[in-house]
This record gives C-alpha cells, sequence and structure tokens, in this order.
C-alpha cells in the first residue's frame, strides 16, 4: 500500500491507496492557520498516520507516501519554495526530509495541482484526452498541464494559471504581484476582500456564515451557503472570480490548444456543473480560435484527487501513452 497527502490552504487530505488504486483509508485535518512549515508537517504526518490506521497498516509500512504541494517543487531535493497560502512558508524548506523522518517510509514531492491532473488523467475526468489543462480554484488557483499524454513540469513551476495576469495594475494578489487570476478567483484573496468590503460599510452574511458554521475561514462551503442565500457580495465576489478565471484559461488555451480543461479544486468541487459552465462561457469571447473550444469537465475524483495523484507518484505512475480521444 502506499499513501498521499494533498496540501491546501485549508486542509490537508490523505489517502492510503493499494495496488489496484483503491482508496483504503483516508482522513482530513485542518491546514495550520499559524506557525511555520514545522507545523504543517506535523499535520501532514498526522493525517497520513490516521488515513493508515483506516487501512489496517502502520504509516512505517507503507512503500511510500506522496505529497502534492503548492509553491515551487524541486522533486529531486525534495524542497518546496514560495508556497504563499501556507503560514510561514517565506523561504525554501525540506519538506521531503522532514516528512519522511517523521513517518519512517520514503516521501516524494509534486506540485499539488500536477499531481491532481495526473490522477484525472489516468483515473477520471481527463482519461478520454492526451492533451489537458487541469485548473484547481480553492485557496489559491492552480494549474496542470499534460502534452501529448505526458506531464509537462517545466523547469519545476508550470502550470501556475493562477499567477497569469489578467489585468495590469489590477489587485493585489497573495503572492505580492498586482492583476493575477488568484488576485480575483482564490478564496484567500476573496476572502480579503470581503473584509475590506465590510470595513466600507457593505453587508455579507459570509463571516455570519462562517460563525455559525465553527470555520475560522471563508471555506467552500462558507461560500455556497452564501451563494444560496443570494448573498450580494458574496455573488459579486464570485462573478468577479469566473470572469477572471475565464480569461485566464481562454490565455492558457491560446497557447497551447489542449483538447480539454478539467475544473477541481475546493470551490470548483463544491460549486460543480453549473458553474463549470459559467466559466466556460466566460471563457469563450477570448478565445483566439472559438469554433473548437476545448471541452470543460468537472473533476471526476473530487476531493480525493489531490491525495490520490499524490500517492500515484510512489510508484512513479505517470501519463505514459499518448492516447487519441475516443
Amino acid at each position: 500500500m502506499k499513501g498521499g497527502l494533498d496540501l491546501g490552504g485549508t486542509k490537508v487530505q490523505a489517502v492510503v491507496l493499494d495496488d489496484a488504486h483503491e482508496v483504503r483509508g483516508q482522513a482530513r485535518r485542518a491546514t495550520p492557520v499559524s506557525g511555520g512549515p514545522p507545523d504543517v508537517v506535523a499535520e501532514l504526518a498526522a493525517a497520513i498516520r490516521e488515513a493508515a490506521a483506516a487501512a489496517g497498516v502502520e504509516a512505517g509500512a507503507l512503500s511510500g507516501v506522496g505529497v502534492g504541494s503548492p509553491g515551487a517543487v524541486d522533486r529531486v531535493a525534495g524542497t518546496v519554495t514560495g508556497a504563499s497560502n501556507l503560514p510561514g512558508w517565506d523561504s525554501e524548506f525540506p519538506l521531503g526530509q522532514a516528512l519522511a523522518e517523521k513517518l519512517g517510509t520514503k516521501v516524494v514531492l509534486g506540485n499539488d495541482v500536477q499531481v491532481a491532473v495526473g490522477a484525472e488523467f489516468a483515473l477520471g475526468a481527463g482519461k478520454d484526452f492526451s492533451s489537458l489543462l487541469g485548473v484547481s480554484w480553492g485557496s489559491g488557483v492552480g494549474g496542470g498541464i499534460i502534452l501529448d499524454g505526458k506531464p509537462w513540469l517545466g523547469r519545476g513551476a508550470s502550470g501556475e494559471i493562477g499567477h497569469m495576469v489578467v489585468k495590469r495594475d489590477g489587485a493585489r494578489c497573495p503572492c505580492g504581484r498586482r492583476g493575477c487570476v488568484e488576485a480575483y478567483a482564490g478564496r484567500v484573496a476573496m476572502e480579503a476582500r470581503a473584509k475590506k468590503l465590510v470595513k466600507r460599510g457593505e453587508h455579507t452574511d459570509l463571516f455570519k456564515i462562517e460563525e455559525h458554521r465553527g470555520r475560522t475561514r471563508l471555506t467552500s462551503g462558507v461560500w455556497e451557503r452564501a451563494l444560496q442565500r443570494g448573498d450580494a457580495m458574496a455573488v459579486h465576489l464570485i462573478d468577479r472570480a469566473v470572469e477572471a478565471l475565464g480569461a485566464g484559461i481562454a490565455s492558457a488555451l491560446n497557447l497551447l490548444d489542449v483538447e480539454a480543461v478539467v475544473i477541481g479544486g475546493g470551490l470548483g468541487t463544491r460549486l460543480g456543473e453549473p458553474y463549470v459552465e459559467r466559466i466556460r462561457v466566460a471563457m469563450m469571447p477570448h478565445l483566439f480560435t472559438d469554433d473548437r473550444p476545448a471541452v470543460m469537465r468537472l473533476s471526476a475524483l473530487g476531493d480525493l484527487g489531490g491525495a490520490i495523484g499524490a500517492a500515484l507518484l510512489v510508484d512513479e505512475l505517470r501519463p505514459q501513452p499518448v492516447r487519441s480521444p475516443a
């Protein structure tokens, strides 16, 4: 058996897979909101131990553990840099070594969205295509790319669609730059914007829902409930996010011309098919070639996709065959 960890800005999702890629155990824990990388490592270790226990094995007996992490991942060195949505992650940190020491088994790293895209390509919504763009809409906005049946990793930081600029000198992004897709569509940036609007005297139920649900952040579930209530601020900020995603995805498609786009992540999965369609509509005016747009699909693996994809890293299960669309 092998383990997989999806490290997100809000949650840590762990799974244990058997040799047939079936989930035998899983666990979820909250991502720390303070501290630094060692605190994150502690939660990762606790999550995989819980998942392993649910599968009836010890964490140290796993053949390995894969981790899908945000930021720039150096798989060879086992380090992560620039994970701006995680607490205190201001510089390079040896995540692979630190976690391996806690668990007593080998650890391999990958970019969080890229490994989720790999799982969708191998097992989920992307399995009918030889090229695709995966977009994770959650705490931030991330991307992963499959070209000719193989992941395109660049030099370790490819697929960062969230940091494509959709407005020059636009809104401030958590990365420190301006006008990025993530500045408008990432949940962290959206929450910061909501707080500013409240300070200006605008009304919203977002933070009341957060408190009622016992949350410390505006999670995907909080946004969903606010939308269901017709909360004007939530509707405005989500509309703004959809437009930014549409423009960013269209720009990526104008460059790559892939066959399909798979939308996942916390918000993408929670809001579902209706919002995949809304993103498609927002994308269309920006496409250079709009007579054959990419197929838009919702993630088939849902919340577990990132952790499943991370687990596949253990056996080096990269997409290999070049397949023609069905």
